[in-house]
């Protein structure tokens, strides 16, 4: 599948709606011009006629257009577009702020700042790549998330429309008949009819400690194939103490989110990702279910990245062996950096190590009843203050430290979801300290780059010189071209020819 414009071309569309094809929920939206209601291709009623599709690039644009989301078929709950996790361009930084709820928190201008561009501009983009501007984009998350906690709890309603996002009780009331055609009562007895909803507390929103966390449970979908052992054996391999656990079949972590904190419990079911989120505020819940997408790279679309990389003869077989693998990112990109400058030129279990005497020294501890998680990971605004001298490891490490916490503490240096990739790489490379490997490494975990790539990386080095590959960096990077723009999938087959946990599931 190509990654842009696919609602545009018509004749695909039909085909795929037709077909019932699910490779293609989330590329695009069927609206029938007859029920004025929207569904994803995949959806299992009978498909209209074509002459009665029309067809929309986002759930949002089909909203703005005057149609309801198809209730058999549930078209907001299917997978996010790959594009936006692809792409580095403004419209993609843009979607990729809009899912983490920049703009519910801080609005379009907001999201303007963090972007460096004008409204106008962001605007501009965003109606003519989805039909929609940020407002209305926006509007539909909140939507999708006032639909899943009305269905998953039994918070009142007044609860479910502040955690939303929703100003008003009106508004709240008002959207959710608009978009799904029916009352938030009558979506919640629907739901209870289908199986009662699984009972959950909340906070009122705005608290963030001493009272009982809201617990949600959700399904994750995700395009398939997927491939599961090394995303999960990655993530486990490399887990913080404290702040990471594999717990009864599930992975395990603790977040930092814009309102508070939660701890998110993942486990790999068929056809969909079990998650269950424990959060100090519920109007995190949109954030912290953008989170755990982004870190098992769930928007990926496996038949473009498997069929470019089967082109070579060389990676075919290992493509074969696994198709869907995907590319283990993070929750917090900052983490993610301080703990690749800590893992540089040591053992993994070292670098676990050494962050877990960080985290157990400077972490904010957090509570939790169900395993054994102790802390979120120290902020960098924390470890700013630290003496550098109470840093176990050599003296050009804790140097480059350092000048990193420096860097992300004083806000220099922008790793969010709508960071610029390739102005990152190249502060991360002004750095004293960090070369080729650590940037690449944070480009490909921290910042989803599709296309990072660590020629230098021991464990590539090995897999090539078995595979027949190029041996020098290089001479690999110029034959990797061909690999593009999927590399970061590419190092994830590379990797798996070795015997290392980190390519395996983890015992139960």
């Amino acid at each position: 599948m190509h990654t842009g414009g696919t609602h545009t071309d018509t004749d695909r569309c039909v085909r795929a709606v037709q077909s019932k094809d699910a490779r293609f929920d989330g590329w695009f939206f069927t609206a029938v011009t007859t029920t004025r209601i929207y569904c994803r291709p995949s959806c299992p009623v009978v498909p209209p006629k074509p002459r009665n599709m029309t067809f929309y690039p986002s759930a949002a644009a089909a909203q703005q257009a005057g149609f309801r989301a198809c209730k058999r078929c549930r078209p907001d709950a299917s997978p996010g577009s790959p594009r936006w996790n692809e792409r580095a361009d403004l419209a993609a930084r843009a979607m990729r702020l809009i899912a983490d709820g920049v703009v519910d928190r801080e609005g379009v201008p907001g999201l303007g700042a963090r972007l460096g561009y004008s409204t106008r501009q962001i605007e501009r983009q965003l109606l003519a790549e989805l039909g929609a501007g940020p407002l209305a984009l926006a509007r539909a998350q909140r939507a999708q998330t006032a639909r899943l906690l009305i269905e998953t709890t039994s918070l009142p309603m007044g609860e479910v429309a502040f955690a939303s996002g929703f100003a008003s009780i009106r508004t709240f009331n008002d959207t959710v008949r608009e978009v799904f055609a029916l009352s938030p009562s009558e979506l919640r007895t629907r739901a209870a009819g289908r199986g009662r909803p699984e009972t959950a507390t909340g906070t009122t929103p705005g608290t963030t400690s001493g009272t009982t966390p809201g617990t949600v449970s959700l399904r994750l979908p995700y395009r398939a194939p997927l491939f599961p052992d090394n995303l999960f054996g990655h993530l486990v391999a490399t887990a913080v103490p404290g702040t990471e656990e594999w717990r009864e079949g599930a992975y395990r972590c603790t977040m930092r989110l814009p309102h508070g904190h939660g701890i998110a419990t993942l486990r790999p079911a068929d056809g969909h990702i079990g998650c269950r989120l424990t959060l100090t505020d519920l109007r995190d819940l949109a954030a912290a279910v953008s989170r755990c997408r982004r870190l098992l790279d769930l928007d990926a679309d496996p038949e473009a990245v498997d069929g470019l990389l089967r082109e070579d003869p060389l990676l075919a077989p290992l493509v074969d062996r696994a198709p869907g693998r995907r590319v283990p990112h993070t929750v917090d990109p900052a983490e993610f950096a301080l703990r690749a400058v800590l893992g540089q030129q040591v053992s993994t279990a070292a670098a676990r190590t050494l962050a877990g005497r960080l985290v157990a020294a400077h972490g904010t501890p957090v509570e939790d009843p169900e395993g054994g998680l102790t802390h979120l990971f120290p902020e960098p605004g924390a470890l700013a203050e630290l003496d550098p001298a109470t840093l176990a490891m050599p003296g050009t490490r804790r140097r480059t430290f350092t000048a990193l916490v420096a860097a992300l503490a004083s806000s220099a240096l922008d790793l969010g979801p709508g960071s610029d990739w390739q102005r990152t790489r190249e502060q991360l490379a002004a750095l004293p300290g960090i070369g080729p490997w650590t940037v690449e490494t944070i480009a490909m975990r921290a910042l989803g780059d599709p296309d990072a790539f660590v020629a230098t990386d021991l464990g590539v080095r090995l897999a090539v010189a078995g595979l027949g590959l190029p041996a020098t960096p290089a001479a690999l990077t110029r034959r990797s071209r061909a690999w593009r723009p999927w590399r970061s999938y590419a190092v994830q087959h590379l990797w798996a020819t070795g015997d290392h946990p980190v390519n395996r599931m983890p015992a139960a």
